[in-house]
């Protein structure tokens, strides 16, 4: 899922299976005033609750406790009935038929607040409100009522995972979300195959969208956006596209297209806009990433990691905390260290565009304790190793357990 995924849907809707570009939200101006608690200083019209959520998940991925005001803001902006809205500036102020609610939003939403614990009453009505705007096809589009999509049904699965719910059983009409994942999977042989499209096209024609086919494997594995290094699924793919009967194969088969893509070119995925020149798409990279991995593809997602490493600096600095996030958990899912990713502190950097975290000054405070108690420990160490060796006397000495926080 792309860094402004949000922003970027309610821009292309008119643009049925194009993808999304990267481009930065506009600066404030002067006179704006966003929410302290907020991750970043730009405009959070269209990516407000999915930038938060995808920092405060990435610094818990990490071990990073987050503030407990930017965690209040996000559970904050849910509707009552359950739903989240790209932002809301005010949230005392009810959300009604004019707030546009967002699925991308309260599904990602439900993935960091699941994470982060103690919010059961909020996941469990954001899920509750998912759940009753599904689609007949047993999937999910941006907005309610939206033609199914296959980065938002996969975020909504990603979801319901993340609170123990089984994605395969929850049915509209008989179909779940992996029924409608294999509609938008493209078959194997033709241009793209083995990929999942974003949407059909007007005639109903199904393109390979490389920023679709990464959320579309991990929706079809039934996972979210946090993958555990070194985990294996149990159907690994190989270079042969096979027809997909299986949510699992249609996984295995758009893994197979990123890896193809992510080789041709140069271990990193491009995008390319009407009248402009291709460039690199990071975001999609480091989710193709995450997805390879998740599969247990660690091959051709080391290599793009290391890719990313080299050159995602700039365009992390540029596009803000979700794409930190979105390099931190790329790193994590290859077991990768997100404190020294090609020389740079992701999850330092990411910190820096939000309130510091709960354990920034804990761990200080820690490190200065641990510091002055060494010092003491080690004089009285050697005078006792000194008494021993002089007088034959053995000290017993009970060391403390000294915790590291991360």
């Amino acid at each position: 899922m792309n860094v402004r995924r949000s922003a970027a849907v309610l821009a292309a809707v008119a643009v049925i299976g194009a993808a999304t570009p990267a481009a930065a939200a506009p600066s404030p101006s002067p006179s704006q005033a966003f929410p302290s608690a907020l991750y970043g200083g730009t405009d959070p019209k269209y990516d407000g609750v999915w930038r938060q959520s995808l920092a405060l998940l990435a610094q818990d991925t990490v071990g990073v406790k987050p503030a407990a005001k930017s965690v209040q803001w996000l559970a904050r902006q849910q509707c009552a009935d359950g739903s989240f809205a790209s932002y809301r500036p005010d949230p005392t102020t009810p959300c009604d038929a004019k707030t546009m609610r967002d699925t991308n939003a309260t599904s990602a939403a439900v993935q960091a607040l699941t994470a982060l614990g103690g919010h059961d009453d909020v996941t469990g009505k954001a899920v509750g409100w998912l759940k009753s705007v599904q689609n007949k096809d047993g999937g999910w589009g941006y907005s309610p009522g939206g033609a199914s999509d296959t980065n938002s049904t996969s975020i909504v699965t990603g979801a319901l995972a993340a609170v123990g719910d089984k994605p395969g059983q929850v049915e509209k009409d008989g179909k779940s979300p992996y029924d409608a994942l294999l509609k938008l999977a493209l078959p194997c042989g033709g241009d793209g195959g083995g990929a999942f499209a974003f949407q059909p096209d007007k005639k109903g024609e199904l393109a390979a969208n490389a920023d679709a086919t990464a959320a579309g494997v991990l929706g079809a594995l039934g996972k979210g956006m946090v993958v555990e290094p070194g985990e294996k699924a149990a159907e690994k793919s190989d270079a042969t596209c096979e027809k997909a009967a299986t949510p699992q194969q249609a996984a295995a088969n758009g893994a197979g297209y990123l890896t193809t893509a992510l080789s041709e070119d140069g271990n990193h995925l491009m995008s390319a806009l009407a009248g402009a020149e291709p460039q690199p798409d990071f975001g999609n990279t480091a989710d193709a990433v995450v997805a390879l991995a998740a599969l247990g593809e660690t091959a051709q997602a080391e290599k793009s990691v290391r890719w990313l490493e080299k050159n995602s600096a700039s365009w992390a600095a540029q596009s803000g905390p979700a794409a930190y996030a979105q390099l931190i958990l790329a790193a994590h899912a290859t077991g990768t260290n997100p404190r020294d990713f090609g020389g740079a502190d992701l999850v330092k950097q990411l910190g820096a565009t939000g309130p510091a975290p709960q354990t920034a000054e804990k761990t200080k405070a820690a490190e200065e304790k641990k510091d002055s108690g060494s010092d003491f420990f080690g004089v009285w160490w050697y005078v006792g190793v000194c008494l021993v060796a002089g007088i034959g006397i053995g000290f017993l000495f009970t060391g403390r357990k000294k915790q590291q926080q991360l």
